[in-house]
């Protein structure tokens, strides 16, 4: 009516009401009357806005790479974004243009401006595995002051979600790779063949320490029973040598005395020594003594009669004495 209207912004949103080409009120939530013949109102909002992107760039070394990811940026500075793009509002309350819905493909040229750079530098197998290194050179660059804040933006966050390689390459790193782990794998299998091997020949060395050690001990006692045995020999020696010495003296003593025995009976004569020797002669000797004497002395005797009691004793002291004794 009379064209007034009445405007309540959201808490999110921030308003610039402008009355004649000037600013007649500025804030976030404000509700307020207008007249629509003179008053324009921008409306920003202030809540994040997410842009998801994905490029296909190149490498430093000429490797084509797809990165896929999403950047979360808010709004700062309402009135620089403002001035920037058109976030004007119409008679119904609606955006006058198609501006405000831009602003996420802003912020992904944005992103993929400073995302080239530093792809540049770095080379395919770097960006595969340091996919965090390339996330913090990027967010820096684009808080820069001539990125995202000279839009009013603040950045929030900066995910890099894949950093692929183009089909043909991918197929030839996993080959490189598969190669490089069935390399690992054979390196591990034949190191745990060699640890086996070597703690097999350790184990081989200590028992043939083991056996050395043995066979030592063998050694050492087998030559003490030989030197015990050759000190026994040489006892043994020794006593056979004593004894024939002993023997060899006892028999030269004995003959001497048999020898001076001899020389001093040797001009007596033997009918005494007979008759000195009759009481410690066997009784059979004397016997056989006295028909020894009878025989040499037969031409002399006339008869000689012996009876069968003297033939019949002397028959049995015969056999007794030639009984052996044991």
């Amino acid at each position: 009516m009379f064209g007034i209207k009445y405007f309540k912004a959201a808490p999110n949103t921030h308003v610039l009401a402008y009355k004649n080409g000037r600013v007649a009120k500025e804030g976030a939530g404000l509700s307020f009357f207008y007249a629509t013949a003179w008053t324009s109102i921008v409306a920003v909002p202030l809540d994040s806005v997410d842009a998801p992107f994905m490029f296909a760039e190149v490498s430093k070394d000429f490797q084509e790479v797809t990165v896929q990811g999403q950047a979360t940026v808010r709004v700062v500075d309402p009135k620089q974004l403002a001035s920037l793009m058109n976030f004007a509002l119409d008679a119904k309350g609606r955006y006058a243009s198609d501006a405000p819905f831009k602003l996420p493909q802003r912020v992904v040229n944005a992103v993929q401006v400073r995302l080239r750079a530093v792809l540049q530098t770095m080379t395919l197998r770097e960006l595969l595995r340091s996919s965090d290194v390339v996330v913090e050179r990027v967010a820096a660059a684009l808080r820069e002051p001539d990125a995202l804040p000279s839009l009013g933006l603040d950045l929030v966050s900066l995910a890099v979600l894949a950093i692929k390689p183009n089909p043909e390459t991918a197929r030839a790193l996993e080959a490189q790779v598969r190669e490089e782990l069935l390399k690992e794998a054979d390196d591990a299998t034949y190191a745990r063949r060699n640890s086996a091997i070597e703690q097999e020949r350790a184990v081989r060395e200590n028992e043939l320490a083991t056996e050395r050690v043995v066979l030592e001990k063998r050694q050492q006692i087998d030559d003490q029973a030989m030197g015990g045995s050759i000190a026994l020999e040489e006892r043994n020696k020794a006593l056979t040598s004593l004894r024939a010495e002993n023997a060899r003296t006892e028999a030269q003593a004995k003959a001497f005395a048999m020898a001076e025995l001899m020389k001093s009976v040797a001009g007596v004569d033997p009918r005494v020594l007979q008759a000195l020797t009759v009481g410690q002669a066997d009784p059979n000797a004397l016997i056989a003594a006295a028909f020894q004497g009878l025989a040499e002395n037969a031409e002399r005797i006339g008869e000689l009669n012996i009876s069968p009691d003297l033939l019949q004793e002397l028959a049995r002291r015969t056999p007794e004495k030639a009984k052996p004794t044991r």
